[in-house]
């Protein structure tokens, strides 16, 4: 990224019940938020039992994005974070659906793990909260998923997303809009069943206070104040009678509370059902709810990449350290890697700060197979990255280092590539052909400088110059330069070498 804050910079949260953004200014070392907007669009509703994506909630979403688009419209790349979470990363059927929805937005879709989303709530909550020493338990239920977070501080130490929401538990125990005892008890059960092999860890005793951070938990805690059923907060007997209520109220078309929005009522039960789960099963006694949430969280985590605070690249480090990567033997691929960005010009579409950010990701990550096997260890590698939690990144993102990783040696797979996020679908090729070959020029693994080398890039054209007589000193080199560039003509990619 580069290192020059923006002004202004949004966040988009692109829920399985609504749409959020929020556009703010960071001044004074104050997040001043300058705009909200909301919309209700519950695309969890429109998954269907074989994970496809109604095409109707499609075009209801795009046209909620073209709303938020119009309004960051001026801001420049990069100053925007969008994130899908869990209708998003479980549909089956949204490749074609988010090109048309980063083309409404005008700027790029990340869709994050529920692990990721965690980490990213607790991050807004901390910041809202006074500074202090309190170990704390963040709870946001969402529309398809329930987020558990134990931290101190600024730091999360335990992180749960759990699947069910408020969008999924409506739909699935009150489908025909009743309301019945039955029903609820039914939901509460089953939420309790999810929650209960995460119950030892979250526990009341593990934490000194409780904090909700989603709509549902905003709206429990104004209808159960409202109505005089808690002084501050949400405890348990609060949520007693507000159970009560809505299971007399019959029907989701009848329900009617005070200080419950009319567009929150088709997803109240399900929400609610859950809320009550966790207060018995965690013996919890009081909640308070927060105005940060995962939005306030983006806004942070996007200025920590601006301010070179980006937590990627810490969770890369400690991914090399957990697997034994061999650091010095990164670090001299990755002076190479630095001298070979010098000396070309890149796409005009290519920041060469982000590309020399990803290539040395790649570099610090590439051997980590082989602490699970020497055979195929570039496979290996490649697996861990695209599946592990690693905090501060994307799917999308954890799919282009993982592809980097897998691309470092032998033959180039055909389409890994061509799967990746634009733009990374044509720039990735650039950023392996460069990785290639520094990890080549280090396969000897000695600390002896190489010597003075000149690259040139074109378009499927590598050109490497090496002083007079070198080659022929190192026999080896040249070996493993004419494999290469047998393995990359597969790939349709010249590399010529002297």
């Amino acid at each position: 990224m580069k290192s020059k804050s923006p002004e202004v910079v949004a966040s988009v949260d692109l829920g399985s019940n609504s749409f959020h953004m929020l556009i703010a200014q960071w001044r004074d070392g104050q997040l001043h938020t300058q705009d909200r907007l909301r919309d209700m669009v519950r695309l969890g509703a429109g998954l269907s039992k074989t994970g496809e994506l109604a095409e109707e909630v499609q075009a209801r979403a795009l046209v909620s994005l073209e709303r938020f688009g119009q309004r960051v419209k001026n801001l420049p790349s990069g100053s925007v974070r969008a994130v899908g979470t869990k209708t998003l990363r479980t549909a089956t059927n949204i490749a074609a659906f988010l090109v048309q929805a980063e083309q409404a937005l005008g700027h790029p879709i990340e869709i994050i793990s529920g692990i990721e989303e965690a980490r990213l709530i607790y991050l807004g909550v901390a910041r809202s909260l006074a500074f202090d020493d309190k170990r704390r338990l963040v709870i946001d239920i969402g529309g398809g998923s329930t987020e558990y977070i134990i931290g101190e501080s600024m730091t999360p130490s335990y992180k749960e997303s759990l699947d069910m929401g408020c969008v999924s538990m409506t739909r699935r125990f009150f489908a025909d809009g009743k309301i019945t005892a039955k029903s609820f008890r039914r939901a509460v059960i089953a939420a309790q069943q999810e929650l209960e092999p995460f119950a030892r860890q979250l526990h009341s005793g593990c934490w000194q206070e409780a904090i909700g951070a989603s709509g549902t938990l905003r709206a429990v805690q104004k209808i159960v104040l409202a109505q005089g059923w808690s002084n501050h907060g949400i405890t348990p007997i609060s949520l007693e009678k507000l159970g009560e209520a809505v299971i007399a109220c019959g029907h989701i078309d009848k329900l009617r509370l005070p200080e419950l929005n009319p567009q929150r009522a088709p997803v109240f039960p399900g929400g609610l059902a859950i809320l009550c789960a966790t207060f018995t099963t965690l013996g919890m006694t009081r909640m308070t709810v927060s105005d940060g949430a995962l939005r306030e969280g983006l806004i942070y985590d996007l200025l920590g990449r601006f301010r070179h605070e980006d937590v990627r690249a810490h969770s890369v480090e400690l991914l090399a350290k957990r697997f034994h990567a061999d650091e010095a033997h990164a670090g001299r691929i990755i002076d190479t890697l630095r001298q070979f960005l010098a000396q070309i010009r890149l796409d005009p579409m290519l920041d060469a700060e982000e590309v020399l950010q990803w290539v040395t990701w790649a570099a610090q990550l590439h051997e980590i197979g082989l602490d699970i096997a020497h055979n195929q260890y570039h496979k290996h590698g490649a697996y861990v990255v695209e599946n592990a939690d690693l905090p501060g990144f994307s799917q999308q993102d954890q799919k282009l280092l993982a592809a980097l990783v897998l691309a470092h040696r032998r033959k180039l797979p055909g389409k890994l590539f061509k799967e990746l996020a634009a733009p990374w679908n044509r720039h990735a090729p650039t950023l392996a052909w460069l990785l290639r070959l520094a990890v080549l020029l280090h396969r000897g693994r000695h600390s002896d400088p190489l010597p003075p080398l000149r690259l040139a890039l074109g378009e499927n054209h590598l050109s490497l110059s090496f002083p007079d007589h070198w080659l022929a000193q190192h026999p080896l080199t040249e070996a493993d330069l004419s494999q290469e560039a047998a393995y990359l003509a597969e790939a349709g990619v010249d590399l010529k070498y002297r």
